[in-house]
């Protein structure tokens, strides 16, 4: 039953058809194996559920309140900050990519949007300073994955509705790993930049110029804070939360000036397309998750990996290699939804804390994004750069073993990811 699903769902991939078909079509193929009449009851009844959770609704008023930022241009001057506190560094236009990504990451937590963001400005200003091409789209895309890994976080919220995990530890345990990486990639652009020769910036701002840019970016820095503290100190939920950052930006945008009624348009058109997109392949993932449910798979998968479960330290390897294999070849979502409720009673077993579990799948989730044949990240970055997508899959790959050697840090040291929620939870 498993093989024939994965066959079809691979053959409708291939043949290029909607990926919400393509799992719909899987499902159909498993209800043959199991029961066809329960087609017309379970398979409605399933997705529509999939998607009928009240902390779901944070994911679309986080993008919009990410997207009103844009609108309001607030996320100029987190740009600007960037340039000021690493731009006089050699190399200093790669550091400004991976600190603005951090900056982005507190916004809209969307390494996609963060890399059609940044890459379409800072890719030809890497180039001007002596850059190759191929790097300077590399970093930018590596450097989005900052943006799932720091809160807010569509993926934690995804993972947190299916495991029933505080989606206020998750974003707390997130903000390490996201740093961690963050330096990762300016420790590789540091050793590019000296190999290369390239010049340094313009020296140290002054603490007066810096201190100005930083008031003038605080507004949007507020952003992060009022999402990430409400949540943990229990004042609101992730929905809530979701919803007072949007009327905060909203207003802020237009007591400034900066947010226009066609502004508020766009931005609301965007949010709608891309949750639309999301929660249809929500949908029918929840759809394939409950069929492989009832059919007992993650039982048969718990027994696959039993011997192992004396070890956690295995046992994340070994699922962090599954996702990893999965990830190159299915959209993020689905592969989060699809593998969690599998993954989950196994590190159960291991006695794997649910909060490390989900930071662990994010982190393999995210990487995706940026690995051959399907991530999308690359190919956003390809387009913005005007790069060929084959040159640029060929270069990703320094970039892709810097995130999973952060990745195996994570999994060997558990702290980097407990201690904030451990301390302030």
């Amino acid at each position: 039953m498993t093989l024939a699903m994965l066959a079809v769902f691979i053959v409708h991939v291939l043949l290029g058809l909607p990926l919400f078909i393509s799992l719909l079509a899987t499902a159909v193929v498993g209800f043959a194996f199991v029961d066809l009449s329960m087609i017309p009851r379970m398979m409605p009844q399933q997705f529509f559920g999939g998607i009928d959770a009240f902390s779901l609704m944070a994911i679309p008023l986080f993008i919009l309140a990410g997207n009103l930022m844009n609108a309001s241009k607030l996320t100029d001057r987190l740009m600007a900050l960037a340039r000021l506190l690493v731009g006089h560094l050699r190399g200093g236009m790669g550091h400004v990519n991976v600190v603005s990504s951090v900056f982005f990451a507190g916004v809209n937590g969307s390494a996609v949007a963060d890399t059609s963001a940044l890459g379409s400005l800072l890719v030809p200003a890497m180039r001007k300073e002596g850059y190759s091409t191929a790097f300077a789209a590399g970093l930018t895309a590596g450097s989005s994955l900052i943006g799932p890994i720091i809160p807010p976080s569509i993926f934690m919220i995804l993972y947190a509705s299916l495991t029933n995990t505080s989606v206020g530890d998750l974003f707390l345990a997130g903000v390490i790993p996201g740093l961690l990486l963050g330096a990762a990639f300016m420790g590789m652009n540091a050793v590019y930049a000296r190999r290369k020769g390239l010049p340094k910036g313009d020296g140290w701002p002054g603490a007066r110029q810096l201190g100005i840019a930083a008031l003038g970016a605080l507004p949007a820095l507020m952003a992060p804070f009022l999402i990430v503290a409400g949540i943990v100190m229990g004042l609101v939920t992730p929905t809530e939360s979701g919803a007072l950052t949007v009327a905060y930006v909203a207003l802020y945008g237009v007591l400034a000036g900066n947010l226009s009624l066609a502004g508020l348009w766009r931005a609301c058109v965007d949010t709608t397309r891309l949750t639309a997109a999301i929660f249809v392949i929500m949908a029918a993932s929840s759809t394939v998750s409950w069929l492989l449910s009832y059919a007992q798979v993650p039982n048969q998968f718990v027994e696959l990996l039993t011997p192992y479960v004396d070890n956690p330290v295995v046992i994340l390897l070994l699922l962090s290699l599954i996702t990893f294999i999965t990830g190159m070849f299915m959209e993020e979502v689905s592969a989060l939804m699809l593998l969690t409720p599998i993954f989950a009673p196994v590190a159960m077993m291991a006695g794997i804390d649910p909060v490390h579990l989900g930071i662990i799948i994010t982190l393999n989730i995210t990487i995706a994004l940026i690995t051959p044949p399907m991530g999308a990240c690359v190919f956003v970055a390809a387009a913005v750069s005007r790069l060929e997508i084959t040159a640029l899959f060929r270069t990703i790959w320094p970039f892709v073993v810097i995130a999973l050697l952060v990745l195996v840090a994570l999994i060997l040291v558990p702290s980097l990811t407990l201690w904030l929620p451990t301390t302030l939870g």
